[in-house]
C-alpha cells in the first residue's frame, strides 16, 4: 500500500483560505476516484472536493468548522502499489486517452485542481525577461501530493501520521513555495533580490503593516513564514503593547470574541472595498402602492399562480427589469483597468438573502427576458437555494444589479452599499397602512417607500431619479407598464 497526502486545492477562485464544512467520509471508509469527500466554503459557496485517488481513508487533518490554507494537508489516502489509481481515466468517457510512455505513471487530473506535483519538484515555466525583477506566483496553484511508500516490516503508517504532526503552516508555506520562482537578480544590478515569502504570507504582513524586506525567513532557503511576520509584527508593537487579561476561573466573561472567517470575512471585504472604492449618493422615493397590493391578490387567486409563492418583491423585480430598459446607465459597471464604463444589455438580478451562514447575493440570470410566472419561480429558487447553503459559484457572480427587502425586517428605509462591481442597488421597505391622500381625501392607502443607492461615477442623479420614478411610477399603477415597454 501506498499513502498519499492530499492538499486543500486552489479552487480557481484566487482564494488563499477555505473553511471545512464537513466531510462525507471518515477513517477506514474506501472510496472512488471522484467521490465526494469533503465541502468546503469558499467565496460564500459551498463547494463540494471530489477524491483525487481511489483507496482508503487513512487519516483526516482537519475538524468540520476549521480554516485551511490552500496548499495544507487535509486527508491521507491508502492505495494499491500496482495499477489502481495510475490507471485510472478520470475523464468519465470518451475517447480513450493514449497509452502512457514506459515507465512513466499516469495521474487522474481533476478539474479545478491542476496536475499533481511530485515531492520536491518544481513546475517548469520559460523565462520571462520582463518579469526578471518579478517573484510573483505561478498563474495556477497545484495540488501538493506527498507519496510514501509503505515499509511491509514495519509500521510505515503510523510513523507518516505522526510526522503528518508537524506546524500545519510550514506545510503549507512549503507547499505553496514550491510554485513560487526563486528571483534570481540580474548581473550588475543594485538592488537587492526580493525576499521570498507565499501569497498568503504576503497578505498577512500587508494587514499587519509588516515591511517584508526587512525580514529574514526561517524557513527552507530563507522562506519568509507566518510565524517571521507574526513574531516582526509582536516586536513593532513593542513590550508595552496591552495584554487582554485572562478571565479568572470561575467567572463570566463579558465579552465574547468571534473569529472573523468564512462569510462574514468575504462579505466584509466586499463591503469595505465598494463603499470606498464608488462614490454612493442614494435616493428615496415614498409611494402608494395599494394598486399593486390589490393586483397580487387577484394573481394569487388565479391559476397561473396557483400554489406558488408570489410576493411585491416579485412585482417589484418585474418593474425594475421594465425600468432598466428606459434607463440604462443604471445597468452598467465601471471598468477602473481599461479606463471604460461597461452597460450591459442583460440584467443579473441579484437578490440579497440573510441566510444562517451571512449575506449573500445570489443572482438570476438574464431576469429581464422572464415573464412573472417564471420570475416568481426563479425568486423562490433563488432565495430557498441560498437559505440551504447550496448556492453556487455561478449565481454569485456576474450580478448587474441587485435588490434588498429590508421591508421582511420591519424596515421603512435604508440606504444600502452597492454589490461590488454593480452600478446601482435597490432596497424595498415595508408596506404600511399609512393616512395618505388619495382623490382629494385622506385615506388609509398601502405606503412603501423605495431607496436607491448608485454610483455617482457611472449614475447621474438626473438617471437615477427617472430610474427611481418609473418603478414608482409601475407600483403605484401596474397599469402604466403597457406605456413603458
Amino acid at each position: 500500500m501506498t499513502v498519499k497526502t492530499f492538499a486543500l486545492p486552489d479552487l480557481g477562485e484566487g482564494l488563499t483560505e477555505s473553511e471545512l464544512v464537513a466531510w462525507r467520509v471518515d477513517v477506514g471508509d474506501s472510496v472512488e476516484l471522484n467521490q465526494i469527500i469533503a465541502e468546503v466554503e469558499t467565496a460564500k459557496a459551498l463547494v463540494e472536493l471530489p477524491s483525487p485517488f481511489a483507496g482508503e481513508i487513512g487519516r483526516l487533518y482537519v475538524d468540520p468548522g476549521a480554516t485551511v490554507r490552500v496548499g495544507a494537508p487535509i486527508v491521507d489516502f491508502e492505495v494499491a502499489d500496482a495499477g489502481g489509481v495510475a490507471d485510472t481515466d478520470a475523464g468519465g468517457g470518451g475517447a480513450e486517452a493514449p497509452a502512457a510512455p514506459a515507465g512513466v505513471k499516469r495521474e487522474p487530473v481533476l478539474v479545478g485542481y491542476g496536475p499533481p506535483v511530485e515531492s520536491g519538484a518544481r513546475p517548469q515555466r520559460k523565462a520571462r525577461p520582463s518579469l526578471a525583477h518579478h517573484a510573483g506566483p505561478a498563474s495556477g496553484t497545484a495540488v501538493a501530493v506527498a507519496t510514501v511508500t509503505a515499509n511491509p516490516t514495519a509500521d510505515a503508517t503510523a510513523a507518516a501520521n505522526a510526522n503528518a504532526n508537524a506546524d500545519a503552516n510550514a506545510t503549507a508555506d512549503a507547499a505553496v513555495a514550491s510554485l513560487v520562482p526563486r528571483p534570481e537578480s540580474e548581473p550588475g544590478a543594485s538592488t537587492p533580490a526580493p525576499r521570498r515569502s507565499t501569497p498568503p504570507v504576503r497578505k498577512l504582513a500587508n494587514d499587519l503593516g509588516v515591511d517584508l524586506t526587512t525580514l529574514q525567513g526561517t524557513g527552507e532557503d530563507g522562506l519568509i513564514t507566518r510565524e517571521d511576520v507574526l513574531q516582526a509584527s509582536a516586536n513593532h508593537a513593542g513590550p508595552d503593547a496591552e495584554q487582554a487579561a485572562p478571565v479568572p476561573a470561575g467567572t463570566t466573561a463579558r465579552e465574547t470574541r468571534t473569529p472573523i472567517h468564512g462569510v462574514r470575512k468575504l462579505t466584509a471585504e466586499a463591503m469595505v472595498r465598494s463603499a470606498f472604492t464608488a462614490p454612493h449618493a442614494t435616493e428615496f422615493l415614498t409611494i402608494d402602492v395599494t394598486p399593486s397590493v390589490e393586483l397580487l391578490e387577484r394573481l394569487r387567486a388565479s391559476r397561473a399562480f396557483a400554489g406558488r409563492r408570489l410576493t411585491m418583491l416579485t412585482i417589484v423585480a418585474k418593474a425594475l427589469c421594465v425600468a432598466v430598459g428606459r434607463n440604462p446607465a443604471v445597468n452598467a459597471h465601471w471598468d477602473e483597468q481599461a479606463q471604460e464604463i461597461v452597460r450591459f444589455g442583460y440584467v443579473n438580478l441579484g437578490i440579497a438573502a440573510a441566510t444562517p451562514r451571512g449575506l449573500m447575493v445570489p443572482n438570476m440570470k438574464d431576469a429581464e427576458s422572464l415573464d412573472l410566472v417564471a420570475l416568481a419561480e426563479a425568486l423562490v429558487e433563488l432565495v430557498d437555494t441560498a437559505k440551504a447553503g447550496r448556492t453556487g459559484q455561478d449565481a454569485l457572480t456576474g450580478g448587474t444589479l441587485s435588490i434588498t427587502n429590508i421591508g421582511v425586517f420591519g424596515i421603512d428605509a435604508g440606504t444600502p452599499i452597492l454589490n461590488p462591481g454593480e452600478a446601482a442597488i435597490l432596497a424595498v421597505g415595508a408596506v404600511r397602512r399609512t393616512p395618505w391622500e388619495h382623490r382629494g381625501e385622506v385615506a388609509l392607502r398601502q405606503v412603501c417607500t423605495l431607496s436607491l443607492s448608485f454610483d455617482h461615477r457611472l449614475v447621474d442623479g438626473a438617471e437615477a431619479s427617472r430610474f427611481l420614478a418609473d418603478i414608482g411610477t409601475i407600483l403605484s399603477d401596474p397599469g402604466m407598464l403597457l406605456t413603458m415597454v
